[in-house]
């Protein structure tokens, strides 16, 4: 997610937020350690004192302004709101050390006065870095250890207290996982673009932005099954290179034939901006069983739900930048939060070959478990497969109608003024009622 506080507070507030929410405009500073940690504490202003904490953490983004911390104290929720040692920092990324902040914050929201339960909060990346947490605190290391791993886990992480529920809000499958399904698949040459800073070739068979294979620059593009197998066989190929890239790279450097001592700069090329359902909205575009949509007006039907997200052609200007097509990384954070071995980037994933990976972590988390998606973005399907393989006896589904990935209304998306007005109050509302119920 980039920069994905700043455009969800500011719709927030474009959209008006209610008298109750603005009310909790008073959270305090916590400082942890290392001195990058840092959160804010929102309490309720008014009503009973809580006993249900909630910790809402990212892997590098700054949550101290997320539109929930507010929307969740104004329901009676005491809230910290965490940013991780890789505070807006990838290339600071050790993926499995930020759960020593998670255990930081979790201490902290325990030793607070009447307190009795914290749950975890992971809202899009934060998803992956909640559920891995959870998985190594009910499991031991032995859960981020282990042959089929790209990165082992340290000592450190034994022993970590567990949460009493978790919540994923909208999470994508991790970090690994959407670095591959954002990928240029077309690209042939990432060892002279490393190597020799040499331009991206392209094959332009597989060129998702070439018109000739079912690009669209004025609105949804339409791509053949044919092409859709090709290239997300293509996007799992060039992620194994990568990885193999890395590998090589690193062993040069711990053999002490590398530039640096301890790491070295990983430039991955038109990394981002090429993901194809963006482009063609045909593609995943509902949940494949019928599923709960919590619809405008407060309902809940059940039904195969769709997406109602715009397609996104302007992808092509953003895939050649390096602000928004470029990952500046290092091999390290390269291969802890970026890197997952796959066969086809949609279809045939080595889920648990990262540890940044929400498919591999509900298989070993037992706490109740909420799963949401936004009816305005592309992550119905993933978070139905987060659903569909969690091992938490008590588990719940829900849609929100018109919500975008920031749980504000897809103003873009109404087809009649105000037609998604409600998403920040039916998705806050709902997640309030389940912990209620259970807490």
């Amino acid at each position: 997610m980039k920069n994905g506080t700043c455009w969800t507070i500011l719709l927030a507030l474009q959209i008006g937020l209610s008298a109750e929410a603005l009310a909790q405009s008073n959270p305090r500073y916590i400082q942890f350690s290392p001195g990058a940690v840092k959160g804010a504490l929102y309490t309720p202003d008014s009503g009973p004192a809580p006993h249900v904490g909630i910790l809402a953490t990212h892997r590098t983004s700054n949550y101290m302004g997320y539109l929930g911390c507010r929307e969740l104290s104004a329901r009676g929720f005491l809230v910290l709101c965490m940013n991780p040692r890789s505070d807006n920092n990838e290339a600071l990324v050790r993926w499995e050390d930020n759960a020593l902040d998670v255990k930081s914050g979790l201490n902290f929201l325990r030793a607070q006065a009447g307190i009795t339960k914290v749950l975890l909060w992971g809202w899009s990346g934060g998803g992956a870095t909640t559920s891995f947490y959870q998985a190594v605190a009910e499991n031991g290391t032995g859960y981020c250890k282990g042959a089929t791993k790209l990165v082992q886990c340290g000592d450190g992480l034994d022993r970590l207290p567990p949460a009493d529920g978790l919540i994923l809000v909208d999470t994508n499958p991790g970090n690994a996982a959407s670095a591959l399904r954002r990928l240029n698949g077309a690209v042939t040459n990432d060892s002279a673009i490393l190597n020799q800073n040499a331009p991206a070739q392209i094959d332009h068979a597989l060129d998702p932005f070439s018109t000739n294979n079912g690009y669209n620059s004025r609105g949804a593009s339409t791509f053949t099954e044919a092409f859709q197998k090709r290239y997300f066989t293509a996007q799992a190929e060039r992620m194994n290179r990568l990885i193999g890239l890395a590998q090589a790279r690193l062993r040069d450097i711990e053999n002490g034939a590398g530039r640096f001592s301890d790491d070295d700069v990983f430039l991955v090329a038109k990394a981002e901006s090429a993901e194809l359902m963006l482009l063609d909205p045909a593609i995943h575009h509902t949940t494949v069983h019928p599923q709960k949509l919590l619809k405008n007006d407060g309902t809940i039907v059940r039904q195969i739900v769709e997406s109602v997200r715009p397609a996104q052609p302007q992808l092509f200007t953003q895939s050649s930048s390096l602000a928004q097509g470029a990952l500046f990384l290092t091999l390290r954070s390269f291969l802890s939060a970026y890197a997952i071995r796959a066969r086809h980037s949609m279809d045939d994933i080595e889920w648990c070959s990262t540890n940044n990976s929400v498919p591999c972590a509900v298989q070993a988390i037992s706490v109740p478990l909420l799963v949401t998606a936004m009816g305005a973005n592309n992550y119905l399907r993933f978070n139905e497969t987060h659903y569909e393989l969690a091992k938490s006896a008590d588990k719940d589904f829900v849609v929100i109608e018109g919500a975008t990935h920031g749980q504000t209304p897809c103003v873009a998306c109404e087809a009649t003024p105000g037609q998604y007005s409600n998403t920040v109050r039916n998705f806050f509302d709902y997640a309030r009622t389940w912990i209620n119920q259970r807490f």
